[in-house]
C-alpha cells in the first residue's frame, strides 16, 4: 500500500518516489492499493457525503403517507422525563425499524449510522452533523424503558420502577393491537375468508439471557416466540416472546382474544379459519374456537387408536402402490373420535399415502369444517406452509429475528416487535407493488441488494435534500416504478379509509422538498 506522493494524474511527481519513502509526512486522503497494468488502483477520501441505502426512501414513502410508524410510536408508553428527551419515541422507533430493513441488526450499529444523512432523512431529522441520531446506548435504554427520574430518591421510594415495568408490558399489547388494526386499514377489498396462522419459532440464546431455557426438541438454550399471520397476505398480526421451554400452544387463546374481536368488529360476517400444526392440538383451544364460532383445521398427532382404525386403508394404499408402481394417496374421516380430555367427539381427517420413495405415511388433522377431506387437507391445511412458515423464514433470514441479544426479557420482547413492524412494512410494500413482479414475489433478503443497497451522493441545500444516484444504476427504472405504485396504493387506501389513515407527517426537515435524481 502506497500513500499519496506516487505519480498520477491527480498527484504528479517527477521521479515517481513516494513522499512516505522520502520521509515526508504522507497525506491520508489517498491510497494506492495495487497496479492494474499501467493504471493504479487508488482510494481517495476527498468525496463529499456518500450514503449506501438510498433505496429505503421508497419504503419510507409508503410508511410516511400511511403514517404507520408515527401511529405505532404514539401508542408506546415512554416513562422518560419528556422535557429532557432529545430523541422522542417516534424517532427511536423509526431509526430501529429502518436499520433492520437496511440490514443493520445490532443496537451498536446506531453508533455508525447516527451521522448518516440518509438515515437522518428517514427519521425526519435535518441532515446535519449538529443533530446526530440516537446512539446505541440511547436505543438500548429505550428498549429497557429506562429513565433517570427519581434517581435522587432512595431505591425503596422510587415509584417510577412500577411505571417502567408497566411501560414494558403496555408496549407488547399496544404493538400487537396496532398490527391488527393496520391489517384491517390496509385491505383494499373486503376478504371473503380470513385464515389465521399460528406458529412458534426457536430463538437461540446469546449468553445468559433472562428466561431462556433448554428446549429438548431444538437441543439448545432459547426463547420460543409465538407469531400470528394472515394466511393470504402473510401480514403479521402479532408477536409474543415466550420463555424457551414454553409449550407451542402457550398463550394461543390469549393471542386470539386480541385478534378475533378486532376482525369481527369490522367484518362480522367474514368466516375466520385458524390453521396450526399439531403443537396447538389442545382442548382449551378447541373450546375457545367453537364457543366463538371460528372454524379450524389443526394437525393432530398419531396414537394407537388412530393407527388401528387406519390400518386397513394404509394396507390398501401400500398394495396399490406395489401393484401399479406409483405413489398412492387416500383420505378417510372419523366423526366419532373423542380423545380422553375432549368434552365431545370431533372430526378427524386422515391421509394415508405411499410416497415416490416408497415409504408409508399417515397424517391426521382435527377440524370442524364440513368440506371434503382432500379439500380440507390439500386445499387448506398444507397451504399453511406458505404462511406462517414463509413469514418466519423471512423474519429470520431477511431481518435476523433470532438475534435478540439484550439481557432482559422485556427488552428482547420489544426488539422482537421492532422486527415484526419492519416485516409488516415490507409486506405492505410488496402489496403496493402487486403489479411490479420484481418486488411482488421478492423476499426482503433478495430485494435489499437489488433495490435498497444503492449508493448516492448526499447534498443538502436550503430548499432541497438531494440524493444523487448514478444514471447507470440498473435499478433506476425499478425504483421509479415502485414509487409510482406506492403513490397509487396509498391514494386508493386514502379514498377507502378517509377517517382512519393518519394525517401525513409535518416533517421539520429544514427543507421544503425531497428530490431524488
Amino acid at each position: 500500500m502506497v500513500l499519496t506522493g506516487c505519480p498520477s494524474e491527480e498527484n504528479p511527481s517527477s521521479n515517481g518516489t513516494s513522499q512516505a519513502i522520502l520521509g515526508q509526512p504522507a497525506p491520508t486522503n489517498q491510497m494506492v492499493l495495487w497496479s492494474l497494468g499501467r493504471k493504479e488502483v487508488t482510494v481517495d477520501f476527498s468525496a463529499e457525503q456518500v450514503v449506501t441505502d438510498t433505496g429505503l426512501l421508497a419504503i419510507r414513502k409508503l410508511d410516511r403517507e400511511l403514517g404507520i410508524l408515527t401511529e405505532a410510536a404514539a401508542r408506546l408508553s415512554d416513562p422518560r422525563a419528556q422535557k429532557c428527551v432529545v430523541h422522542d419515541a417516534e424517532q427511536l422507533l423509526v431509526q430501529q425499524v429502518y436499520q433492520l430493513l437496511g440490514g443493520y441488526f445490532d443496537a451498536n450499529d446506531s453508533n455508525v449510522l447516527r451521522d448518516d444523512p440518509l438515515f437522518q432523512t428517514l427519521v425526519d431529522v435535518s441532515p446535519t452533523p449538529e443533530r446526530p441520531l440516537a446512539s446505541g446506548s440511547t436505543v438500548s435504554r429505550f428498549k429497557y424503558a429506562y429513565t433517570r427520574r427519581q434517581r435522587h430518591l432512595p431505591l425503596e421510594e422510587r415509584t417510577i420502577e412500577e411505571e417502567c415495568q408497566a411501560a414494558k408490558c403496555q408496549r407488547i399489547e399496544a404493538i400487537n393491537q396496532f398490527l391488527v388494526e393496520t391489517f384491517i386499514k390496509t385491505r383494499l377489498v373486503k376478504p371473503k375468508r380470513i385464515f389465521l396462522d399460528l406458529d412458534a419459532s426457536d430463538d437461540p440464546a446469546h449468553g445468559q439471557q433472562q428466561l431462556t431455557f433448554w428446549h429438548g426438541h431444538f437441543d439448545q438454550q432459547q426463547y420460543f416466540p409465538l407469531l400470528a399471520f394472515d394466511g393470504e397476505s402473510g401480514f403479521p398480526l402479532g408477536a409474543w416472546l415466550r420463555p424457551g421451554k414454553a409449550h407451542p400452544s402457550w398463550g394461543a387463546v390469549e393471542a386470539l382474544e386480541g385478534i378475533v374481536p378486532a376482525l369481527r368488529a369490522v367484518w362480522p360476517d367474514v368466516e375466520i379459519v385458524l390453521r396450526a400444526d399439531a403443537g396447538y392440538s389442545m382442548p382449551e383451544l378447541y373450546e375457545y374456537l367453537e364457543k366463538n364460532g371460528l372454524k379450524y383445521v389443526i394437525g393432530y398427532t398419531s396414537n394407537a387408536v388412530l393407527k388401528r382404525r387406519t390400518e386397513l386403508l394404509l394396507n390398501y394404499v401400500q398394495a396399490y402402490a406395489e401393484l401399479y408402481g406409483e405413489p398412492c394417496c387416500r383420505f378417510t374421516q372419523f366423526e366419532d373420535y373423542k380423545a380422553g380430555p375432549w368434552s365431545r367427539p370431533r372430526r378427524i381427517i386422515t391421509k394415508c399415502e405411499v410416497t415416490a420413495q416408497g415409504g408409508p405415511n399417515r397424517r391426521f388433522v382435527v377440524t370442524n369444517l364440513t368440506d371434503r377431506p382432500d379439500e380440507v387437507y390439500h386445499g387448506l391445511y398444507v397451504k399453511r406452509g406458505n404462511y406462517p412458515e414463509h413469514g418466519i423464514q423471512e423474519l429470520k433470514h431477511g431481518l435476523q429475528m433470532d438475534r435478540l441479544s439484550s439481557h432482559r426479557f422485556f427488552a428482547n420482547a420489544f426488539t422482537l416487535q421492532c422486527h415484526v413492524l419492519a416485516y409488516a412494512l415490507w409486506v405492505l410494500f410488496r402489496e403496493a407493488n402487486a403489479e411490479v413482479p420484481e418486488i411482488a414475489r421478492c423476499q426482503l433478503q433478495t430485494a435489499r441488494p437489488k433495490l435498497f443497497k444503492v449508493g448516492a451522493l448526499a447534498q443538502i441545500s436550503v430548499r432541497r435534500i438531494w440524493f444523487r444516484i448514478s444514471a447507470t444504476w440498473p435499478g433506476r427504472d425499478l425504483f421509479a416504478r415502485v414509487c409510482e405504485a406506492v403513490t397509487r396504493f396509498t391514494s386508493a387506501l386514502g379514498a377507502l379509509w378517509p377517517n382512519q389513515l393518519t394525517e401525513r407527517l409535518k416533517a421539520e426537515l429544514g427543507a421544503t422538498e425531497l428530490v431524488l435524481k
